[in-house]
C-alpha cells in the first residue's frame, strides 16, 4: 500500500509542480520543439504515476489481479511490497484510479469524434463552395481557392490534407508569403500537431481541475504554433511569414492602435521579426535526454522494493 500511496503523490506532486515551472522558464520560446517533447513526458510520467499506482492497489485488493502481476516473481517480492497491509482502502483506490482511466478513454474518443465530425462537415461545405471538376478526385489539390471577401487560411487535415486559401488572402500575400502560409500548415500536419490537441483537449477536458491537464491543453495550442512558424521561417525567413500572419489577420482589427490584441497573434509576429537565439546543440540535447528520463522516475518507485528484496 505505501508504494502506491508513494507513486500517487509522486503522480500529484508532478501535476501541481511541473506547471509551476514551466512558466518560469524563457527557453520553451526559443525551443519550442524540445519544450513540446517535455510537456508530453512530463504528462506520460503523471499518468503512468497513476497507472502503476492503481495496478499496484488492484494486486493488493485482489488475488485475481495479484497473480498475473506478481506470477513470475519469488516470495521475497511479493513481501516486499506488504499487499495485505492496506485493507479495503486498497480497493477503493483501484477503483478510483480505474475510474479516472475510463474517463479520460472516453474523454479522447469523445474528442476524436467531434473533430471527425467537424472534419466531415467542413469538407462537405469545400465541396459545396469549390465542387470538383469532371475527372478530379478529392485531394488531387493540396491547395484550394475559395471564393471570398475575407482573407483567410487554414489547413484542413484528413487522408489528403488540403490548404484552403481564399481569394481575397492570394490578393493579399504577396510573393513568397503563401509559400511560407503553406510550410507553416504543412509543419502541423507533418508532426501531427492535431494529436497533441486532441490527447490535451481530452484530458483538460476531462479533468479540469488538475493543473498540469489544463496547462498542458495552453501550452499545447501556443507551442505547435511557434513550431510551425519556425518551420516556416526557415524555408522562407521571419520576415516573410511574419508579415503572411499580418495580412491574413490585418482585417480583423487586432493590429489596430484601439483594438483589443490578439495576445498570442502579437506575441507570434514580435518573435518573428526580434528573434532570440536558439539554444546551443549540446543544451537542447541534454533537455530531451533529462525529458526522456521524468517517466523513468515512477518505474523507479515502483520497482525499487522489488528490486531491494532481490538483492
Amino acid at each position: 500500500m505505501m508504494v502506491s500511496l508513494a507513486l500517487l503523490s509522486l503522480g500529484a506532486l508532478a501535476a501541481v509542480v511541473a506547471p509551476r515551472l514551466m512558466s518560469r522558464a524563457e527557453w520553451p520560446e526559443r525551443e519550442p520543439v524540445v519544450a513540446l517533447w517535455v510537456w508530453q513526458c512530463v504528462v506520460a510520467a503523471v499518468l503512468l504515476s497513476f497507472w502503476l499506482s492503481m495496478t499496484i492497489s488492484a494486486a493488493a485488493a485482489w488475488q485475481a489481479v495479484r497473480g498475473p502481476v506478481f506470477a513470475p516473481a519469488p516470495s521475497a517480492v511479493v513481501e516486499a511490497y506488504a499487499l495485505g497491509a492496506g485493507g479495503p482502502w486498497s480497493a477503493v483506490l483501484a477503483v478510483a484510479l480505474a475510474c479516472a482511466g475510463l474517463w479520460s478513454g472516453a474523454m479522447l474518443t469523445r474528442e476524436i469524434h467531434r473533430a471527425h465530425v467537424r472534419r466531415k462537415r467542413r469538407r462537405a461545405e469545400l465541396l459545396v463552395r469549390a465542387p470538383l471538376l469532371p475527372g478530379e478526385d478529392p485531394g488531387d489539390d493540396p491547395v484550394v481557392v475559395l471564393e471570398g471577401e475575407r482573407p483567410d487560411a487554414w489547413w484542413l487535415p484528413g487522408a489528403a490534407p488540403q490548404l484552403v486559401v481564399t481569394t481575397a488572402a492570394l490578393r493579399r500575400l504577396k510573393g513568397r508569403q503563401l509559400d511560407a502560409v503553406l510550410a507553416h500548415e504543412q509543419g502541423h500536419a507533418k508532426a501531427r500537431h492535431d494529436w497533441l490537441l486532441h490527447c490535451s483537449a481530452a484530458l483538460a477536458n476531462g479533468f479540469p481541475q488538475v493543473p498540469v491537464f489544463a496547462a498542458f491543453r495552453d501550452e499545447m495550442h501556443r507551442l505547435v504554433e511557434l513550431a510551425a512558424d519556425d518551420v516556416a521561417s526557415r524555408r522562407f525567413g521571419r520576415l516573410t511569414i511574419a508579415l503572411a500572419l499580418v495580412e491574413l489577420n490585418e482585417h480583423r482589427g487586432v493590429f489596430g492602435p484601439r483594438s483589443a490584441p490578439d495576445t498570442q497573434l502579437h506575441h507570434r509576429v514580435n518573435r518573428l521579426l526580434a528573434p532570440v537565439p536558439r539554444l546551443t546543440a549540446g543544451r537542447r540535447l541534454r533537455l530531451t535526454a533529462a525529458a526522456a528520463l521524468v517517466p523513468v522516475v515512477p518505474l523507479l518507485v515502483a520497482f525499487v522494493p522489488g528490486l531491494s528484496a532481490l538483492t
